[in-house]
């Protein structure tokens, strides 16, 4: 019996904990959300009231409609985050696979390197990735965005903790139909990963999704911006005008929650299950 079930009022002091953390986290969203509708002197006033006085879809005509780059920057953000999630979801579960189920030269050393590089702060590599890239004359492209975020150690890892755990009998019941390595990884293999591949899709996603690093160091074109980079910039345009920069940090912040909701059902159960035995 654990410590919860033995003190009830543990499990009450959770919970009271948990409602205050959520209500203090969702208060600046909403009132994010409800400052989207509203005009700039509503704002301003100081009154803190989560439904506008004065309704109004201007500032969300103003950012659609009279700024040319916004919807180009929306453009950039889509197909880079959903290509870098793409091959991520392909190339991590390949890696994944391979250092849990086959054998090779050199498995052991490649496992602790992905673990060593899971530990390296991203900023470190920022100067090397924009000098490969500048030398490869992909500064300011899709491809400088895609090819460096395209595998990631952290990933790798989860779905190797995740095919250790997967049962290997339907493996070998496979192998005596006389299916090779490849068909069992995609017809059997990844078909019942969904719960881990749904995890990785979300963390993959708004990873990409709200990088502004790597766009800030590689970018330079006003046309080749992510909303991340865009927004900096409109911020910069509009530094007084709270109602369009809350508007635009809106249409930035829906897909994150889209993805996250389609995913919702795999999410947790994939979260649990890659933990388990190395």
């Amino acid at each position: 019996m654990n410590q919860v079930s033995r003190f009830p009022w543990l499990k009450i002091l959770l919970y009271l904990l948990l409602i205050t953390y959520g209500f203090i986290t969702i208060i600046p969203f909403l009132w994010a959300l409800s400052a989207s509708f509203k005009p700039l002197s509503e704002i301003i006033s100081g009154e803190l009231n989560f439904i506008p006085h004065n309704f109004t879809f201007k500032n969300y005509q103003q950012i659609f409609l009279q700024e040319p780059l916004f919807w180009r920057w929306l453009f950039n953000s889509v197909i880079i985050a959903v290509s870098v999630t793409f091959f991520n979801l392909i190339l991590n579960s390949m890696a994944g696979y391979a250092l849990s189920r086959l054998r090779f030269v050199g498995k052991r050393f490649w496992l602790f390197l992905i673990i060593a590089v899971i530990a390296v702060p991203t900023q470190i590599t920022l100067i090397p990735t924009f000098l490969i890239l500048k030398t490869l004359g992909w500064l300011n492209s899709y491809q400088g965005m895609i090819v460096p975020t395209m595998v990631n150690a952290t990933f790798i890892f989860m779905m190797r903790q995740f095919f250790v755990n997967f049962p290997q009998e339907l493996e070998e019941a496979a192998q005596l139909d006389g299916l090779s390595t490849w068909e069992i990884f995609r017809d059997i293999v990844l078909p019942l990963a969904k719960p881990a591949l749904a995890a990785q899709a979300v963390f993959v996603f708004m990873g990409s999704w709200n990088n502004f690093i790597l766009p800030l160091v590689i970018l330079f074109d006003p046309e080749m911006f992510t909303l991340p980079l865009g927004l900096n910039s409109f911020k910069g345009q509009y530094i007084s005008y709270w109602n369009y920069i809350m508007a635009a940090s809106m249409v930035f912040t829906l897909p994150a929650l889209g993805i996250y909701a389609f995913f919702n059902r795999y999410f947790i159960q994939g979260v649990t299950f890659t933990g388990g035995k190395g």
